[in-house]
């Protein structure tokens, strides 16, 4: 069963939060429901294809790098989605309907009353 606490997200958050200064973005690291981390990202100067103005829209941690997202952003994902997993496991079985993770991993861009902010 999936689990992830406050002081898991101690241990991982400034792994993440020096990700996000180095590319320049402002992001927020939260623990949902003691199962789920999640990342939303606020501002900085990656394009993650906002430009429609979508509000709070999740990013698929799965297959990203196939949905046309650019290098900066792929890097940016690459790097981000590593260090929220460090620890994690995935021993899941989807023939079987049977799912073991760790903890789920989130990444939102933006929130659904306040779009991302691409700054340049």
């Amino acid at each position: 069963m999936a689990y992830f606490s406050q002081d898991m997200k101690k241990q991982i958050a400034p792994h993440v939060k020096a990700i996000c200064k180095r590319h320049g973005i402002k992001a927020t690291l939260a623990v949902r429901n003691y199962a789920t981390l999640r990342l939303t990202i606020q501002s900085g100067p990656i394009d993650f294809g906002t430009e429609g103005g979508y509000k709070g829209y999740n990013i698929n941690t799965y297959h990203y790098r196939t949905h046309g997202y650019n290098p900066q952003a792929v890097k940016f994902l690459d790097e981000v989605l590593a260090a929220m997993n460090k620890g994690n496991h995935d021993n899941s079985e989807i023939q079987f309907d049977h799912f073991d993770v760790g903890w789920y991993v989130d990444i939102n861009v933006g929130k659904w009353d306040k779009p991302y902010l691409l700054t340049v």
